[in-house]
């Protein structure tokens, strides 16, 4: 997302300048973070969190937000040039390519998880950044992909909830009722990232990937055939046309869809917190009705896959090159401590907490984070919106995260191929009967194989 320099940015960069000026005169150190959270509200949230952190260690921090599109190129300059930060907030695709390319410093994040103490952390979440000497990275927070259903139709009408293909193609069976009640609103526009995201987590819960540790692997042809035929049952209990996240927003919203797929950032949404996404399903925008007939399912799974999995979305600490070690990963072990739950605040939908607890409480951070105010126009905390098992849900996603090629190191090569937008293309051209099953599992293998 590019943010445009407004007046009331610039004078919060500038804040957050001399704040890190005057603390660096006052401080016998000082580091330097950079922060892809670079929107106003976020951005002052991590300058406030840093002055504390000053205050108590001495350590000054200049906060540099950069725009996560831009993160790879300037990150990629400034080793070159020896000038990397201290520490670098990171999305998923840069832990093992940066870590191999010299930018991380992946003894001094392992001290820093074992310091805080690995089994307190989400093992998922710890797993995608494993190298063999330790983490590249220190994994901060997260997100999990959602199935998003109508617990109170699953429960009407005996079902149980949508945790397998199985489970979900009997719940359509019972729900689909259109127009009235659409089964499910499957994302079925190509060239949308939407969809892209969608099928990668539908293809995981069957076990089923694209890569292997030395790159292309052929995809098995039992298994993805499984894939295909619950994607063209879910888009045939769909509406017709070009679907991704506003059509099934809009459907569930108003009433008229059993389960979609989304991201968590849908929570306040549901719960009547933002105008310009209101619940449609009674005449009062701002109820909470919706969110208390809802229920999630964060791990499913397929046929060939019984353990399931959930797709999920990381960020990391990266301790850098060219780092005052000692400073960062003080900075680091704060912020994920006693700075912990101010970390999380900065968009507590968005952050789950992949650090759940500490040695006195296992679950001091989800507890905190629960009690975290999200929405816009109107506030209020998750707990207060949703059922404790639905938050343990939420979190618990973080424990069995995958993603594409991170286990086998080739995420590089695993989001070239999703980017191409090849899957997505040939599973629609599957749904609308341009060739069957086996051919299209041959032609995916044909094209994806040419994907460097």
């Amino acid at each position: 997302m590019t943010i445009t320099r407004t007046p009331a940015r610039a004078a919060l960069m500038a804040a957050a300048s001399v704040l890190a000026l005057t603390s660096a005169a006052a401080a016998q150190e000082s580091i330097r973070f950079w922060t892809t959270e670079e929107q106003p509200e976020r951005l002052e949230r991590q300058v406030a969190m840093a002055a504390d952190f000053t205050a108590e260690t001495g350590i000054a921090v200049e906060v540099i937000p950069v725009t996560e599109s831009d993160l790879g190129t300037r990150a990629t300059a400034a080793f070159a040039a020896g000038d990397l930060p201290d520490v670098i907030y990171h999305t998923l695709q840069y832990a093992l390519p940066w870590y191999e390319a010299g930018i991380l410093d992946a003894d001094a994040a392992t001290e820093v998880i074992e310091s805080l103490g690995a089994e307190t952390f989400a093992s998922g979440a710890l797993e995608m950044a494993a190298v063999d000497e330790g983490y590249a990275s220190v994994p901060v927070d997260g997100w999990t992909q959602m199935i998003v259903y109508r617990a109170d139709l699953f429960e009407a009408n005996g079902l149980e909830p949508p945790t397998t293909y199985a489970n979900v193609l009997a719940a359509i069976e019972a729900l689909h009722n259109p127009p009235e009640m659409f089964g499910f609103v499957a994302a079925t526009k190509v060239d949308e990232n939407f969809m892209s995201q969608v099928l990668e987590h539908v293809f995981l819960a069957n076990g089923v990937s694209p890569v292997g540790p030395d790159g292309f692997q052929p995809l098995d042809e039992a298994a993805t055939t499984e894939v295909l035929e619950f994607y063209r049952a879910i888009a045939q209990a769909s509406p017709e046309g070009e679907l991704f996240w506003q059509q099934s927003r809009e459907l569930y919203f108003a009433g008229r869809a059993a389960m979609i797929i989304w991201s968590p950032f849908i929570l306040d949404e549901l719960a009547g917190l933002r105008d310009s996404a209101p619940p449609t399903i009674n005449d009062d925008p701002t109820s909470s009705e919706l969110a208390s007939l809802t229920g999630i399912v964060t791990n499913f799974a397929g046929p060939s896959n019984p353990e399931g999995a959930a797709w999920a979305d990381i960020r990391y600490f990266g301790v850098t090159a060219d780092a005052d070690t000692e400073a960062a990963q003080a900075f680091i072990e704060y912020s994920m401590s006693d700075g912990y739950t101010a970390t999380l605040a900065i968009a507590p939908e968005g952050k789950f907490p992949v650090r759940q607890g500490d040695g006195e409480n296992p679950a001091a951070f989800t507890e905190a984070w629960s009690q975290l105010d999200v929405g816009v126009d109107r506030r209020a905390p998750l707990g207060d919106l949703y059922a404790q098992e639905m938050i343990d849900e939420i979190v618990g996603g973080l424990d069995v995260a995958q993603r594409w090629g991170v286990a086998e190191g080739q995420l590089g090569l695993a989001s070239a191929m999703i980017n191409s937008q090849v899957i997505n293309r040939l599973v629609r051209e599957y749904i609308d009967g341009v060739r069957g099953a086996s051919e299209t599992v041959a032609l995916m293998n044909e094209e994806l194989s040419q994907i460097e």
